[in-house]
């Protein structure tokens, strides 16, 4: 079954948007595809991928893992039942040297602290480098994954503090200021083309600069710019989430009651 048969199955009455959010993301990942996945959001988005509509998806993480197949989420890139899952284990300099840097992976799957407008992400400080309010896990290889990688899909939670109009540090480029500046810093990959998040989805637009596509169920416009820290833009024909379907639903429940 396609992940479109799968969303227009009779929807679920009752859902968070956390599940939303999860469960539009697992849709945007198809079969076959080379995955470099980030854990949180992004993991549990993938694996619910490849137990639902993308049995064949290849799961890569940053620890050395290629083709996982966990059953339940991992914890850390180090969770063990990745290496026990994988096609193959391999050291983390292959990992980035021989499938990241030369083009081998379609899609890195990450999330944020800070995303702007035109999709740098920031998880490395909140406020003034040198005496930060907030001090954030860092980068680990998100930055080369946002570089190579064929395109990037990001999930995060949307907040007016963590949708801001410019990162506090760039720590994953996106599109920089927009107007080519990937092409012009001689970076592979495409760069973000998709953010989910727990209200809607959003695509960069031909300047680079993150555009509403489509809101979740239930959820209005105006409720999305109010969380977002710049002066949104929305599309023309402006879409609508298909609600999660009874299969997407208990598959994600059952992987997080694993855990």
């Amino acid at each position: 079954m396609t992940a479109a048969e799968i969303a227009h199955e009779a929807p679920v009455a009752e859902y968070t948007a956390d599940e939303m959010m999860t469960i539009a993301a697992a849709r945007a990942l198809n079969n076959g595809q080379r995955c470099f996945v980030g854990i949180g959001l992004p993991s549990t988005a993938a694996n619910l991928a490849r137990t639902t509509h993308a049995p064949e998806l290849v799961l890569i993480y940053e620890s050395g893992t290629l083709g996982s197949k966990p059953s339940r989420l991992p914890a850390s890139i180090g969770d063990g039942i990745l290496a026990e899952t994988a096609d193959a284990v391999i050291s983390v300099p292959e990992v980035f040297n021989y499938w990241l840097q030369p083009g081998r992976i379609d899609v890195g799957f990450l999330g944020a602290a800070q995303l702007d407008r035109f999709g740098n992400i920031n998880t490395t400080v909140v406020g003034e480098y040198g005496s930060p309010t907030v001090r954030l896990p860092g980068a680990g290889g998100a930055p080369e994954i946002a570089a190579s990688c064929g395109e990037v899909f990001v999930v995060v939670r949307q907040t007016r503090r963590s949708f801001v109009e410019r990162v506090d540090f760039i720590t994953s480029f996106g599109h920089g200021r927009g107007e080519g500046e990937r092409a012009a810093l001689g970076l592979r990959g495409a760069g973000p083309t998709l953010v989910i998040t727990d209200v809607g989805v959003m695509r960069p637009d031909r300047h680079g600069e993150l555009t509403l596509v489509a809101t979740h169920p239930g959820v209005t416009v105006e409720q999305v710019r109010a969380a977002t820290g710049w002066e949104l833009r929305v599309a023309e024909h402006l879409e609508t989430s298909a609600p999660p379907s009874p299969d997407e639903l208990a598959t994600l429940r059952n992987l997080k009651a694993a855990s």
